[in-house]
């Protein structure tokens, strides 16, 4: 029987032969992951001895721990919620990245991105690990399961595919194909169903480009996303991979829920406007709007390829005055090799506040907007209160529009100086 690269992923976690879309199974994750926050992980550790009786993780090299929220702690409840983290995951063996970057990128930094694998954390975002070919669900209602037994029970999802083909033009990033997507298919195209990426347009956006869009899964409704291992993705995954899993591919004749085509040279830079992340529309069309505020950075972004051409755009020039531009690379690698690059002085000389990895800007704990404040923003969401007050609102865009419009202090179209750069 044709599968579908899920299926097969599924299939060898249940240790079958073979399943299909729509079977329940119980199935074995490679990898279990989490981040610290109350209500989850400090709840998880409680409740899997008071409900379960079960005072150890099953497999504990499989999990993997990640202080990335609150950070640095503002109050003490959040000092003490580390410590008791950092403590938990002494007692259980369990592997502890303290303050490394955003968990999910760190994870594929760390060796959880192998690809074949099947990866569950209470967090959809983790979808991102799909950029590597691995399969990585977010459980929020039944992750628990993992931690106290060697398998969880799902239905396996249907898979809808999208080729990708072509090239992206200049100004334009992977976010906007993402934005591209959601236009023109709608918010729940991939309601309860895995996204599939494929084709010739897919290695050239790049592992990072590939894990942005990914990453942002969760807002066409789906419960994941993947691409069938790239060249890219198997050498990453090389040396660094802390199972041996063997990678898949769908077949050729599988059997999708929906097929989609997207031409990348047909994308222009776009712009999701409040009050939601399917509100997309085209970035000349918010030209001119009046921003105070800009964050580069988040789980789908802040990496380098985010951080280089921020740069590019600023370099020689200056944040226009009362505009707070906030850059947050994705990980504290990420953010030593942006440093070596010179990146960072570029950006610190144009103006911008360069932090260490946090997620705490993308969810207004840290630099929160006031009433009637407005952002562009690399970040997941811009539903209203995300990044502080109710009344503030928020531009979802690419790198390269936040860096032009904090130099004119309103949405900006980046591609006139992305042209100048060009000429030299």
């Amino acid at each position: 029987m044709s599968r579908t690269l899920t299926e097969k992923i599924l299939a060898r976690a249940a240790g079958r032969t073979d399943v299909g879309a729509g079977e329940e199974i119980r199935a074995r994750p490679d990898f279990v992951l989490a981040y610290e926050l109350r209500g989850y992980t400090d709840a998880f550790a409680r409740d899997m001895v008071a409900e379960f009786g079960v005072d150890r993780v099953p497999g504990p090299g499989r999990f993997a721990v990640f202080i990335d929220h609150r950070v640095p702690a503002k109050t003490p409840e959040d000092a003490r919620l580390h410590d008791d983290t950092r403590a938990w995951c002494r007692a259980q063996d369990v592997a502890l990245y303290d303050r490394e970057g955003i968990g999910h990128q760190v994870a594929a930094e760390a060796g959880y991105a192998v690809p074949g694998a099947f990866v569950v954390h209470f967090d959809g975002h983790v979808s991102q690990l799909g950029a590597f070919g691995a399969l990585a669900l977010g459980l929020r209602a039944n992750v628990l399961e993992a931690f106290v037994r060697e398998h969880v029970t799902l239905t396996i999802p249907e898979s809808v595919r999208v080729e990708l083909s072509g090239g992206l033009g200049p100004g334009v990033m992977a976010r906007d194909v993402w934005h591209e997507l959601l236009r023109r298919l709608g918010p729940a195209f991939a309601a309860f169903q895995v996204v599939e990426f494929a084709g010739a347009g897919v290695e050239p956006l790049g592992l990072e480009g590939m894990q942005t869009i990914t990453g942002l899964a969760m807002f066409a409704g789906a419960v994941s996303a993947i691409v069938p291992p790239t060249r890219a993705a198997l050498a990453h995954a090389a040396g660094r991979a802390r199972a041996t899993i063997p990678p898949a591919w769908s077949d050729a004749d599988a059997a999708y829920a929906a097929r989609y085509t997207l031409a990348l040279d047909e994308v222009e830079p776009l712009v999701a406007a409040p009050p939601d992340p399917a509100n997309v529309r085209p970035l000349r069309e918010a030209v001119g709007v009046p921003v105070h505020a800009g964050y580069l950075g988040s789980c789908v972004s802040g990496r380098l390829e985010d951080l280089r051409v921020a740069a590019r755009v600023l370099a020689g020039r200056r944040v226009a005055p009362g505009f707070a531009l906030h850059v947050v690379p994705t990980s504290r690698a990420l953010m030593h090799a942006a440093a070596v690059e010179g990146l960072l002085a570029t950006l610190v000389e144009a103006g911008a506040f360069v932090s260490s990895p946090s997620c705490d800007f993308c969810s207004g704990n840290i630099a929160a907007m006031a009433a009637g404040q407005r952002a562009v923003s690399t970040g997941t969401l811009n539903v209203p209160g995300r990044m502080g007050h109710p009344a503030s609102e928020i531009y979802l865009c690419n790198a390269a529009v936040v860096a032009a419009s904090a130099v004119e202090g309103r949405i900006a179209d980046p591609r006139p100086y992305l042209a100048e750069v060009a000429r030299g």
